[in-house]
């Protein structure tokens, strides 16, 4: 807090003009040849013991996000709301409780994230969220995934301040995840977290000798969509030695589209090992195709239903879920033990 030093003098004699006291009378304290010497020592341990009261103007934070926005607050974020579940997950995993979160479609909000989630108020879902409803929970800040929200941008950015995000491969994780740290006032703790999933991540691909396909297949239709090789689950997988079968993406510097529709004649021709389904609201019609039953992967009991964590797993919480699941599922032999954040 500054102090207002106008009305207080120093004098070169035996004494030392200091504050007024609440009676508004000069407080007199005799010099002494040291206390030039001690008062400078208190003031250096004053400054060392509680830098934000010396330091204010260092508590703003300049962050830039995947659109190439810069984005400026004043001080850490303390309310974010997350139109994502990737927001209210970095934040949980930083200690910070969410103030609102979009739902997981027809699922609600995200059951990995625990049931403390269940009472952060709902937006609804991430590609339409009630602004409205933000206006009145006023956060201080919003994480959002860029491509659901390019359209309501400049309304969310009126009512608080928005870090649009990609979302889709395991550098924009770990991006992600950095920015968030920055933006929460918690960079050391986000760095760390980032480090010891890549030390984890690195362990079990040195443990890992596997040399099978691989397909992630969702969709509650006729035909599965199954996702490039980009996409941070199928990253996670090709990084543990399996080949996803969806390939590279076309456009690679954007990103977009996450995969393609696949036939099953086509997918039963790529024949992989291993097939993970995504979570569906509807029965999965393809799974009920004559041709169904002779990919390799069925005909040998590989193939695992997983959660919603698989579907939005670049928080902190869902991707060290994901490896859970990998390590418990792909390498049932090894000792298995679950280190997830939650």
């Amino acid at each position: 807090m500054p102090v207002d030093y106008a009305n207080n003098t120093i004098t070169n004699g035996s004494h030392l003009n200091m504050l007024f006291n609440p009676d508004k009378e000069k407080i007199q304290i005799k010099t002494g040849p040291g206390l030039w010497r001690r008062l400078v020592i208190s003031i250096t341990w004053v400054a060392i013991a509680f830098p934000a009261l010396t330091q204010a103007g260092d508590s703003s934070v300049t962050l830039t996000d995947d659109r190439g926005k810069t984005i400026e607050l004043t001080r850490p974020a303390t309310r974010p709301a997350a139109i994502s579940t990737f927001g209210a997950d970095v934040a949980k995993a930083l200690g910070v409780q969410p103030v609102a979160i979009t739902t997981f479609g027809l699922q609600g909000t995200p059951a990995y994230l625990g049931p403390d989630m269940d009472k952060v108020p709902s937006l609804g879902t991430r590609h339409q969220p009630n602004l409205e409803r933000l206006s009145r929970i006023a956060p201080d800040l919003v994480f959002a995934i860029r491509r659901y929200t390019e359209k309501d941008g400049p309304q969310i950015e009126a009512i608080a301040p928005m870090v649009a995000l990609d979302l889709i491969t395991l550098q924009d994780s770990l991006d992600a995840t950095a920015l968030a740290g920055e933006a929460l006032g918690r960079p050391q703790q986000a760095q760390q977290i980032n480090e010891q999933f890549l030390a984890r991540l690195n362990s079990l691909a040195v443990r890992s000798t596997s040399n099978r396909t691989v397909a992630i297949l969702t969709s509650g239709g006729e035909t599965p969509f199954v996702y490039y090789d980009h996409f941070l689950t199928a990253a996670l997988l090709e990084r543990l030695h399996l080949d996803n079968v969806g390939g590279p993406p076309p456009n690679r510097d954007s990103g977009i589209p996450l995969g393609y529709r696949i036939s099953l004649e086509a997918l039963l021709t790529l024949n992989p090992d291993v097939i993970f389904l995504l979570p569906s609201n509807r029965q999965r019609g393809y799974t009920l195709n004559p041709v169904w039953p002779y990919l390799q992967a069925v005909k040998n009991d590989q193939v695992f239903e997983v959660g919603q964590h698989w579907k939005e797993s670049a928080g902190p919480i869902a991707r060290s879920l994901v490896l859970d699941d990998m390590e418990r599922l792909l390498f049932p032999d090894n000792t298995w033990r679950k280190t997830s954040l939650r």
